[in-house]
């Protein structure tokens, strides 16, 4: 069931000037489209959105992520590979699925992820999202979670298609919950927005391309557009803010 108004208690959190609530803006995959539509739509609302990003893909348009990650937007870990189940067909033959992982080798994948990105924008990752929201390694008996090894590497680790809010006085950093938003328009969005404020919470979206169609994983223009201008108004009480940024806010406030 997704969140809706009234559902949840207020927390008695303290947000930062005022604010009332927290919101986050996020992508995977480093995808062109990102660039091309999502940081000048962005960058003209004063906004910073947090983007998980695979190194290969950083590669080839380096210096526009590179100015992305010093205008102040979040260029956050992926992994090398991006490992999901097997039971994705574009998984059912690699290596690294995640079935057929060890836990020392998705330590690599971390370590060489931030590693790259750090060397191809300037910055080291200290956020991260779970590819395909997926949390483990290996199978049956033998499954292991390796959400302790994103702990150990990161300030947060985000998952995917979640249905709820992350409370600051209590969530772990290393498991915040991303509500897809990727095809939504901003009236499907307004009262999880607004829930965010009236109970205190933070509201992390998920997304993939950014255009204006809002296909398959694609978050519309216009939705970001209207979300920006509604979290730009004082009276709304939302802190729209990178992962990062608000991650370490809460670390911060809660003594972690």
């Amino acid at each position: 069931m997704s969140p809706a108004v009234g559902a949840i208690a207020k927390l008695s959190f303290a947000w930062p000037a005022g604010y009332r609530g927290a919101v986050s803006l996020t992508f995977d995959d480093s995808r062109p489209s990102q660039l091309d539509h999502g940081v000048p739509l962005f960058d003209r609302y004063g906004a910073r959105a947090t983007f998980y990003v695979v190194p290969r893909a950083v590669a080839q348009r380096q210096a526009d992520w590179r100015r992305a990650a010093q205008t102040g937007h979040e260029c956050a870990g992926h992994t090398i590979s991006h490992p999901c189940s097997c039971n994705f067909s574009f998984m059912a033959d690699q290596p690294f699925a995640l079935e057929r992982m060890t836990l020392e080798k998705m330590e690599a994948e971390l370590v060489d992820s931030n590693a790259q990105i750090e060397q191809l924008v300037g910055v080291k990752p200290v956020s991260f999202a779970y590819p395909c929201g997926q949390k483990f390694v290996g199978r049956g008996e033998q499954l292991q979670s390796y959400v302790p090894l994103v702990a150990r590497h990161y300030l947060t680790g985000r998952g995917w298609r979640d249905e709820y809010y992350n409370a600051p006085d209590r969530c772990d950093l290393a498991q915040l919950a991303g509500v897809e938003f990727d095809g939504a328009d901003f009236p499907d969005l307004l009262p999880q927005l607004q829930e965010a404020a009236q109970t205190g919470n933070w509201l992390i979206f998920a997304g993939h391309d950014i255009g204006p169609e809002g296909r398959r994983q694609q978050t519309k223009t216009a939705t970001l557009e209207a979300i920006c201008k509604y979290c730009q108004d004082p009276a709304n009480g939302l802190w729209l803010d990178t992962v990062g940024n608000i991650g370490a806010y809460v670390k911060k406030t809660r003594g972690d």
